[in-house]
């Protein structure tokens, strides 16, 4: 490198101040492996640094004795220097800067999280309770180990080679910001977390899917075609109870809750099911608890179903409805639709991501992509998440299971306050009044009036062309806070009359907009009786 002024101490001091500043960096990442993190300021704080010394240091080589700041021929001009004395770029700034990039000593947060954790129960005096948070700690680490040794996944919260620190730690017990209530194990942030970092990547082939379940269970026993649901539940099943320790998923299983801890409605007794009355909820629950029963018995309790075609792969003892409700608890509870598949959508059971819970105010989604980078694939797949929002440290994170009302939620095991989604499912169809129909209803009738109805009258002229736009039911989702407009919009097509079409089509209406004052009176009273006779007694 060529010296300036001929002496060659800006090339030294400057190579010299380069190297310690780069050394510096480089023991911040590897004395004691202390994880750090990079921030946009460091470059330019480093060069305010090396300039700084830099001319700290040519002023030291001036001619002048007292190192004033003049030119070599003594003419008494001020030349120009460019450091930064104590100011932005300082020293003191560079050193603070530094500090707060920094990242903690690893395992610091843990520690930290387990004593909070710990220091709650201390006031309980309840030894069994801090026996049992003992144990999901001891969970949550062989979860981890399990992780870090079968997927080669890293959730250090030390930097290694090409791998920033792991930003989020297991919460045995979390608290939902809005309302104050336990929200069971989570994921919270060790650090402060940015919009759209990638918090985690989790291997496919850790993941509870039907291959999966096929390929434990046997190809031949399990048809290809099989629901997904059926599938994972045989395989949670067959991992959780009839292989136990020699499970491969055994540390993930440790960490599965049990049935009441979810608590989801379709385990409810008719008693606890009496308290909604009136809601949605108790409909969907009957219907989930019929439809497990039967496919239980389908699949595997009937006679001659898999439990009796092959006793060895499933065994009754274990193989019951108890384990099967059990299964589904957490399948409903915990997996996940990846949408970025090349054979299209996939259900899994996600270790470790699976414990994010939800939030209806998140727009965050786990999804699938293929391993690699754009010049190279490997094949294999990975679940990953990236973040749509900032967390501060010690924040929960969270992520979206999709747009649920309550009722849907409800059969996970939860529900939310507030739920900007929560809505009622309202059902509504085109009513076939053709003249054979009216007239078929009116002969079934031993009603006074039946016999005296006019069927023209009642019969709907134009039923052929709106069966022709519509046929079945549509169910429409009404929300407490918002206007169900679709539903409006459909009731002004099915409500239409010769005197609303004056002669046009009805393909031809813009139904967002009123069709008459007519027609609307006939949508509002439609709806007031259809109230009346479903609540009203």
């Amino acid at each position: 490198m060529r010296s300036f002024g001929g002496s060659g101490v800006l090339h030294v001091q400057t190579n010299a101040v380069i190297i310690a500043s780069w050394l510096l960096v480089l023991s911040l990442k590897n004395i004691n492996h202390h994880s750090y993190a990079f921030s946009p300021l460091l470059p330019h704080l480093l060069s305010n640094y090396i300039i700084k010394h830099v001319n700290e240091g040519n002023m030291k080589h001036l001619p002048n004795k007292d190192n004033s700041n003049r030119n070599s021929n003594g003419n008494g001009n001020s030349n120009s220097i460019i450091g930064m004395a104590g100011g932005e770029g300082g020293e003191s700034e560079w050193a603070k800067a530094l500090m707060e990039n920094s990242g903690s000593v690893p395992g610091t947060f843990d520690k930290e999280l387990q004593a909070r954790t710990k220091g709650k129960l201390a006031g309980l005096n309840d030894p069994s309770a801090t026996k049992k948070v003992d144990q999901k700690l001891s969970a949550n680490a062989r979860l981890i180990q399990w992780l870090q040794k079968e997927g080669d996944v890293y959730l250090d919260d030390a930097s290694g080679w090409g791998e920033a620190p792991h930003p989020m730690a297991i919460s045995t017990e979390t608290v939902d910001e809005l309302t104050n209530e336990s929200s069971g194990r989570g994921l919270l942030a060790r650090r402060n977390i940015n919009q759209e970092e990638e918090l985690l990547k989790i291997p496919l082939s850790l993941c509870i899917t039907k291959k999966s379940a096929r390929k434990a269970l046997g190809t031949d026993i399990i048809p290809p075609d099989i629901n997904e649901y059926l599938a994972m539940a045989c395989q949670l099943i067959r991992e959780k109870f009839v292989l136990g320790e020699e499970s491969f998923y055994k540390p993930y299983m440790d960490v599965l809750p049990e049935v009441n801890e979810v608590n989801p409605t379709f385990t409810w007794s008719e008693e606890d099911l009496a308290f909604l009355e009136g809601s949605p909820v108790i409909a969907a629950t009957k219907s989930m608890q019929r439809k497990l029963r039967n496919e239980y018995n389908t699949l595997l309790a009937d006679e001659g179903k898999l439990c009796d075609q092959y006793p060895d792969v499933f065994p009754r003892e274990y193989f019951t409805y108890e384990n099967w409700v059990w299964a589904f608890t957490n399948l409903f509870s915990r997996a996940i639709r990846l949408r970025n598949m090349k054979q299209g959508e996939t259900l899994a059971m996600v270790p470790y991501a699976d414990l994010i819970n939800h939030s209806p105010y998140s727009g965050a989604y786990l999804d699938a992509r293929e391993v690699g980078d754009w010049l190279f694939k490997t094949g294999e797949k990975e679940v990953i998440l990236y973040e749509d929002c900032g967390y501060r440290r010690m924040e929960q994170i969270y992520v979206s299971y999709g747009p649920k009302s309550n009722a849907a939620v409800a059969l996970d095991g939860f529900a939310l306050v507030p739920n900007p989604f929560n809505s009622v499912d309202v059902t509504v169809s085109i009513a076939a009044r053709s003249k054979e129909m009216v007239m078929a209803q009116n002969s079934n009738s031993s009603s006074l009036l039946s016999s005296i109805v006019d069927v023209e009258g009642s019969a709907d002229p134009l039923l052929e062309e709106k069966m022709e736009f519509q046929k079945g039911w549509v169910e429409f989702p009404c929300c407490a806070d918002q206007n169900p407009t679709e539903m409006l919009e459909y009731l002004r097509f099915i409500m239409m009359t010769p005197e609303d079409t004056m002669g046009m089509p009805l393909q031809d209406f813009d139904y967002p907009r009123t069709i008459s004052a007519a027609n609307e009176a006939a949508i509002l009273h439609y709806i007031i009786e259809a109230i009346q006779e479903r609540f009203i007694v």
